[in-house]
């Protein structure tokens, strides 16, 4: 099955494969030039990645580090712009270091050009990655 093209539905079927840890085709979801944001992003954490490559390397190791199991809240909302949507919602897991909870707020900015996603503004809680086992993505904290 092809992954849907408009950018609500995209976005529901990027949350599906991040719950089936399936990171291989959600990557795959990303435009070759595609750019991730990280504007709240803490010291040692990377606040940009650009490129699919980079995207990739990013979330490799997310599923060994955090095992997501619902997003129970999930608004999307359309821009003016028909490429650009705004999500809230939150994501619900486990730590998998200390099978803690898991438990992060967001609200991203994502647009879609061609089927892919070309720009995602990820505006999570760096409160979250304060605990131990959530370092997935190697910062020097």
């Amino acid at each position: 099955m092809s992954a849907p093209t408009a950018p609500a539905e995209l976005f529901r079927h990027s949350l599906k494969l991040l719950l089936d840890k399936n990171i291989a085709d959600w990557v795959g979801l990303w435009a070759e030039d595609g750019v991730m944001e990280f504007p709240f992003a803490p010291p040692g954490w990377p606040r940009r990645l650009d490129g699919r490559e980079a995207v990739a390397s990013y979330m490799r190791h997310y599923p060994d580090h955090i095992d997501l199991h619902e997003f129970p809240e999930l608004h999307i909302l359309q821009t003016t712009d028909p490429r650009t949507i705004v999500v809230e919602m939150r994501g619900v897991g486990r730590l998998v270091e200390t099978d803690g909870p898991f438990d992060m707020t967001y609200i991203a900015v994502v647009t879609v050009e061609d089927g892919h996603i070309t720009s995602y503004r990820d505006y999570w809680n760096p409160l979250a990655v304060q605990q131990d086992g959530a370092d997935f993505a190697g910062s020097a904290r």
